[in-house]
């Protein structure tokens, strides 16, 4: 089982691929006093940043560390700041701006799997930006890392993502949303949500994750009406919208809904996984082509009047509409 947050920290994203054995770290506290001033300024402004180390990338030859480089900037970087460590000797295009300790503190953090490990070789691979951007980019770079020097095992590599954000805040509106599923229930009942943060509030949600690929999301339902009420409440919805909206679901918590959850695996992102195809259309038996067509039913097509007049529809499109 992994949390959430800890998802995103360790390998940069909700759905990690375990046969990778990199994991990310973060190392904001230790530049945001540093005197390499590219990294310090921007913690100030509020980035972070998270590091990627791998033992014996030392012995790489420096073709490899140059890609690496344009394949930061191919994904809208000014670069990859990295630190060699190879053996006494220290070297990379930032070593020359931190001081020892600096240097030893990111070593001892990034290249050993326990405290009672000693480093003393390997490389350590940096990215520093806003939070989201520094989660992306750092779980590309483990996912690039991990395959280009042959990392990744073999096999499948399963877990359980849970503890899932109740609501988010949206950038673009500065409102509270459901991050997730909003009929989860919410870690801590009534009293989270009276008393929390929203922000900081868990929901009982989970994904079953296989090497990468989400297999399932579920979630324990929240079944009592009062609750439902009150996580709407705080996403902006008043008492009536909430019952208006969700009538059915409302109206049969009132006969009492017993406590419920679970989750569906889908068969298809099995057969994929076991077949070892790239890509769920090649086990889909008639997958939607690129405009969401199916091309066996040849749908979606033109319904005639008489159908849409059974189904009392009535289409009400303008004349420039209607001709495209």
């Amino acid at each position: 089982r992994i949390s959430y947050e800890d998802a995103l920290l360790c390998y940069g994203c909700d759905k990690p691929d375990l046969r990778n054995p990199l994991l990310i770290r973060e190392l904001k506290d230790i530049f945001e006093r540093s005197s390499f001033t590219a990294f310090s300024n921007a913690v100030k402004n509020g980035a972070v940043v998270r590091a990627v180390g791998v033992v014996g990338a030392e012995k790489q030859p420096r073709s490899f560390f140059d890609k690496l480089n344009d394949w930061a900037k191919d994904h809208e970087m000014p670069g990859l700041g990295y630190i060699i460590f190879d053996g006494e000797e220290v070297k990379g295009p930032i070593a020359k701006f931190l001081t020892k300790e600096e240097i030893y503190a990111i070593g001892e953090r990034v290249l050993t799997a326990s405290e009672s490990d000693e480093f003393n070789s390997g490389a350590v691979f940096f990215v520093c930006d806003q939070r989201k951007k520094a989660e992306k980019i750092s779980g590309l770079l483990r996912q690039k890392l991990g395959t280009d020097l042959g990392l990744c095992s073999d096999g499948f590599e399963l877990c359980w993502v849970v503890d899932f954000p109740m609501y988010e805040l949206n950038e673009d509106t500065g409102k509270i949303e459901f991050s997730h599923n909003p009929f989860s229930m919410p870690q801590g009942g009534m009293e989270a949500l009276e008393k929390m943060n929203p922000l900081e509030i868990k929901a009982y949600q989970y994904d079953v994750v296989c090497n990468g690929v989400e297999l399932s999301s579920g979630a324990i339902r929240n079944h009592l009406p009062e609750l439902m009420i009150k996580a709407f409440e705080i996403a902006g919805y008043d008492a009536e919208t909430t019952k208006e909206k969700f009538k059915g679901m409302f109206n049969a918590f009132q006969y009492g809904a017993p406590p419920h959850g679970g989750c569906a695996p889908g068969i298809d992102r099995i057969i994929m996984l076991i077949a070892d195809e790239p890509n769920i259309r090649e086990v889909i038996a008639f997958p939607l082509n690129q405009q969401a067509q199916d091309l066996m039913m040849n749908a979606p097509a033109a319904v005639a009047d008489n159908q849409l007049k059974e189904l009392h529809i009535k289409l009400d499109l303008s004349k420039k509409l209607a001709l495209k």
